[in-house]
């Protein structure tokens, strides 16, 4: 049976309606991220001045956040699916100014991890996590990877906005006035939008039947080799990404290259990660989703394993930055494509905060492994180890896609023998 005009024209609204969320929530993450991550950077030195204290201990605070942030990830993941992303990311966006804004005033190391603390918590309440799992529940097919790609891009410039703003914000004022125009900044856009636009699409989620219908998913889920194909694959590559992101300048240095040069050459990975994210969705029309990851991934493994050998010659260094820059931000976008397309959306939230746990925590440890690897060994066996991270990765997803094509075809013959 056809749709009437009625059914039509509330299906247009629905994606109308849809696509107006997309737009907030790419506004929102930009500002989120450009306050609560990035701009952590600008305020280092400052801050470690101010506080008495050496960077390491600072920079500790980081670190804390991102772990909190992990932590909080499977329970962040359990309310998105019970209760949707309205309340949860209006609740983050008000703790993470508050805590931007006692951030402005901490004395103390102490005072700066529990400020931290308190960001981590809101990260996971207000930022990527929950903005994927609204927009995987609203859309479907080519319009849901659309719309992440929307998202990422707009926010992919977040590191390019704030960090020259913070550092204009801070040369003007200091870091502290500096940190309370950012929190009040980012306040009054967030708060709103996210407790006036973001809604949830359908209804019964926080029945008692869907509740178990969804314990049972996750149940059965995690306890499965593609699901945990999945997490080891992004978490491999995050850790990686997280690695490369925070030696490469080092690293490009120690190759004999200037700190200008390294910088700028560093500052592509961002231009990249778009780059990588509009080839990938593009790509998605013809191509299975997790078989361009795994060429994708294996190309930053190649790339970063010539490193080494290539890297002291400026094109060299250039070649292979843009090749392992092309995946830089292409798990962001694929993860949540894979997850809907495998389980749906009834336990996404459940489901994609369990990876999130693990690609979160790699995140903050990988580069410190790192370093730590670098100080014993030399930075070459880090890279040599960064890129069997990458191999990890792309052959846990090569796995995935075969174990996903032996299910369609056993699918397909319980259906040619038993028609009825």
């Amino acid at each position: 049976m056809r749709p009437t005009s009625a059914e039509r024209s509330e299906a247009a609204g629905e994606i109308r309606r849809g696509w107006r969320m997309v737009g907030v929530l790419a506004v929102t993450q930009t500002i989120g991220y450009g306050v609560l991550y990035y701009a952590f950077s600008v305020f280092l030195d400052p801050m470690r001045r101010d506080l008495g204290a050496d960077g390491t201990q600072v920079a500790a605070a980081f670190t804390l956040a991102v772990l909190v942030t992990a932590g909080c990830a499977p329970l962040v993941g359990r309310w998105l699916d019970a209760r949707g992303g309205c309340g949860l990311m209006t609740a983050g966006s008000v703790l993470g100014a508050a805590a931007v804004l006692a951030w402005s005033r901490v004395e103390s190391l102490p005072q700066l991890y529990a400020v931290f603390v308190a960001i981590g918590v809101a990260s996971a309440m207000a930022l990527y996590e929950p903005a994927f799992a609204v927009v995987v529940a609203w859309f479907d097919g080519q319009r849901q990877a659309n719309a992440l790609l929307v998202v990422t891009i707009i926010a992919g410039f977040a590191s390019s906005v704030f960090l020259p703003l913070a550092g204009l914000l801070t040369q003007a004022y200091g870091w502290r006035e500096a940190l309370v125009v950012l929190a009040l900044g980012y306040g009054v856009i967030a708060i709103p939008a996210h407790a006036v636009v973001v809604r949830r699409r359908g209804h019964g989620r926080g029945t008692r039947a869907h509740t178990a219908e969804r314990a049972a998913l996750v149940h059965a889920a995690v306890r499965e080799r593609p699901f945990r194909l999945l997490a080891a694959a992004f978490t491999a590559q995050g850790s990686a990404v997280a690695t490369i992101g925070v030696l490469l300048i080092t690293y490009l240095v120690h190759l004999g290259h200037r700190p200008v040069f390294a910088a700028t050459v560093a500052g592509l990975l961002g231009v990249l990660s778009v780059t990588g994210r509009l080839v990938t969705t593009g790509l998605q029309r013809r191509l299975p989703a997790a078989l361009i990851a795994v060429a994708i991934f294996a190309l930053q493994g190649l790339a970063v394993l010539l490193l080494p050998f290539v890297g002291r010659h400026p094109a060299g260094a250039i070649g292979c930055v843009l090749g392992f820059g092309l995946g830089f931000g292409v798990g962001t976008i694929i993860r949540p494509h894979l997850l809907a397309a495998r389980y749906g959306t009834t336990a996404y939230g459940s489901l994609s905060g369990r990876i999130a746990m693990f690609t979160t925590a790699a995140r903050a440890g990988a580069p410190l492994g790192a370093m730590a690897l670098a100080q014993v060994t030399d930075y070459g066996w880090v890279m040599v180890a960064v890129a069997a991270a990458c191999a990890v990765a792309a052959i846990a997803l090569l796995s995935y896609h075969r174990a996903m094509i032996r299910r369609e075809r056993k699918q397909s013959a319980r259906v040619q023998e038993d028609p009825l």
